[in-house]
């Protein structure tokens, strides 16, 4: 196995908005192309933090997401090495499937958003809005998978419905390994960001009906992106 030593970043990779992104973009792409061969042990974090001009911390996040996609591996003590050209992320996520998560999602969270319209305090009423700036604001994937979850666990609080607010407290760690799996392979955090806006407005206002469209609609994408992932292909990415 060879180090990926002759691969050269492009240039242009880091002048996004997010450089943890563009640097994973970068990857992504050069081994999907093959400029970087399966098999290929990546240059060290310190080589890749000076090609890229970018922090170490940075390169190690992205990193990351490279393993969670399952295009790569870590070894202790020898490096991380290219095991895939094509998306392979876990579709599994702690007891969960996709397939759970997908089928029971929308028979909980969206009478749940539903109900937290009508039954809302104005302090959660508040949170949820303050979670969505917050996400807006975010340029650390991980937060911003916090951030997630909490609002979709609050939703379920706010619903007044202790089954809804239990069930999504059980499933919160699966519910945030799939956001970071969708967000990684469709880069939807924009378009997911003016999904949750749209649930929390539709729950700020007192209107069931258009928090539980909302929230059907969001769950949808979430969908769309996972489903042809357990049957192994990859998805069109969001807009």
């Amino acid at each position: 196995m060879s180090d990926g030593v002759r691969w050269m970043p492009r240039a242009e990779a880091v002048s996004r908005t997010s450089v943890a992104d563009a640097v994973l973009t970068d990857l992504r792409e050069a081994i999907s192309s093959g400029a970087i061969p399966v098999g290929t042990r990546l240059p060290a974090e310190a080589v890749l933090s000076e090609r890229y001009g970018v922090s170490r911390p940075l390169v190690r996040e992205a990193l990351r997401s490279l393993q969670a996609l399952g295009l790569t591996r870590t070894r202790t003590g020898s490096g991380t090495f290219v095991i895939a050209d094509r998306l392979n992320p876990s579709t599994t996520f702690g007891d969960f499937s996709s397939r759970d998560l997908v089928e029971a999602r929308p028979h909980v969270e969206v009478p749940a958003a539903g109900f937290a319209a009508e039954r809302r305090s104005e302090q959660q009423r508040d949170e949820l809005v303050r979670l969505c700036a917050e996400m807006d604001a975010s340029d650390d994937a991980d937060e911003w998978v916090r951030l997630d979850s909490r609002f979709h666990a609050l939703v379920a609080e706010a619903s007044g419905n202790a089954v809804f607010a239990k069930t999504l407290a059980d499933i919160r760690d699966a519910l945030a390994h799939q956001s970071q799996i969708v967000n990684l392979v469709a880069q939807r955090r924009a378009a997911s960001g003016r999904e949750h806006r749209r649930i929390a407005e539709a729950i700020a206002v007192g209107s069931a009906i258009e928090a539980r469209e909302a929230m059907r609609a969001h769950l949808s994408e979430v969908e769309r992106v996972i489903t042809p992932l357990a049957a192994g292909a990859a998805p069109d990415a969001a807009d």
